[in-house]
């Protein structure tokens, strides 16, 4: 079997927790007067880029940074207090970390989640000791859909892109996987299957995969 690497974003991979981001963000929208965020404006220009991205393109002429962090607060105090109750791995999810760090498979976690967060979510889920690298969206200058923090990710472990794969949920991600020359697996917790390509695989959970499939892409 190939050596390989495998690379996670968090939000909405690790855990299913784009619905409690998604109403976390209709309330900021609410609150401040923007409107109704509609699902598919969500999906497609906020999921998976930096919370400070988005809050710079919808609120920086009416705030200086200091005002966007407080805003970025706001609403993660929101979504923290709204998805605790149900706070959960994805289905399968630590038997495949275990069967990967079994095979001797290197990993990380590669989100544009604060490390505030990536911690709330580490805190309630005892897989913390599964990954050798962490990388959050301020170790980069740049976000998804750009390639910088799976690329750093990669280089962290000593790990060439082109044997690193990437579990990604948001059009973003994708992008920036297949941006790094990486291999995809899509996870449909936000899009289905025809919208998450181009992919080498898609699944509904980790139920689905084994560590002979996973590397069975860099055949």
């Amino acid at each position: 079997m190939k050596n390989f690497t495998a690379i996670f974003d968090m939000d909405g991979t690790l855990i299913d927790n784009t619905p409690y981001h998604f109403k976390s963000w209709q309330a900021l929208f609410k609150k401040h007067d923007l409107g109704t965020l509609t699902l598919e404006t969500y999906r497609t220009e906020i999921s998976g880029v930096p919370i400070i991205e988005t809050l710079r393109r919808l609120f920086g002429d009416k705030y200086d940074e200091a005002g966007l962090h407080q805003l970025l607060e706001e609403k993660e105090s929101y979504y923290r207090e709204i998805y605790a109750p149900f706070l959960a791995p994805i289905n399968g999810l630590e038997n495949f970390l275990t069967a990967l760090k079994d095979a001797g498979i290197k990993m990380a976690i590669a989100s544009s989640a604060t490390m505030e967060d990536i911690e709330f979510i580490l805190n309630k889920i005892p897989i913390r000791d599964d990954f050798e690298a962490i990388i959050d969206g301020s170790r980069v200058s740049k976000g998804k859909p750009n390639p910088q923090i799976f690329l750093k990710a990669a280089e962290e472990l000593k790990a060439r892109p082109e044997d690193c794969v990437v579990f990604e949920d948001s059009l973003a991600g994708i992008k920036a996987a297949n941006a790094a020359g990486m291999k995809v697996v899509g996870i449909t917790t936000g899009h289905t299957a025809d919208q998450l390509q181009p992919s080498g695989l898609v699944i509904n959970d980790y139920t689905e995969l084994t560590v002979q499939k996973l590397a069975a892409l860099f055949i």
